[in-house]
């Protein structure tokens, strides 16, 4: 596993939430549209298996997204996301509102985002994260650039963290080798 900073280490053991912006975080960011119109996108399998991971050990899990899509529904839903928005302009404001649902300060939150309508978060959140391919100025903001592009398993890598910091990693791997 990757060598973290004992900064990031020590915020990622305080996470009560993770939240993620969905186009080039979940995806690649490509918007494929076949003749008839329809949206496709692609999923890395491997963020949904920590997901589940997370979720089992009491971190709130959820997407906050500008774009609005049946695919992005249809995958968050099979995710069992604690909870998504979509077509949200105004992430800080989403943000604000999940807190306060989930009794969360904003400390206790990872957020990973891409691009300029993530940065309202990033910088107010306790551990802010972006793929290696977000954009330079959301690079300049964050408190961890992950080893992979949006798309390739970033959520992984950060459930991975997250859950290891914790110290329940090692217990998750070893339930399924006992398996």
């Amino acid at each position: 596993m990757r060598e973290y900073s004992s900064e990031v280490i020590d915020k990622a053991k305080g996470v009560k939430a993770l939240i993620f912006d969905v186009d080039g975080v979940l995806t690649d960011g490509k918007i494929i549209y076949d003749n008839n119109g329809v949206e496709t996108k692609a999923f890395n399998v491997k963020d949904g298996q920590i997901i589940k991971h997370l979720k089992e050990a009491g971190i709130v899990v959820g997407a906050i997204t500008g774009r609005s899509s049946d695919v992005v529904k249809k995958r968050c839903e099979e995710l069992k996301l604690d909870f998504y928005y979509q077509g949200i302009h105004d992430k800080p404001q989403i943000f604000e509102q999940v807190c306060e649902k989930y009794g969360l300060q904003k400390k206790e939150v990872t957020y990973i985002g891409d691009d300029l309508i993530d940065l309202g978060i990033l910088t107010q959140c306790g551990l802010a994260i972006a793929p290696s391919d977000a954009m330079s100025y959301v690079i300049d903001q964050v408190d961890l650039i992950s080893e992979k592009n949006g798309g390739e398993g970033v959520v992984r890598e950060v459930g991975d963290l997250i859950l290891s910091s914790q110290g329940l990693l090692d217990e998750i791997i070893n339930s399924y080798l006992k398996g």
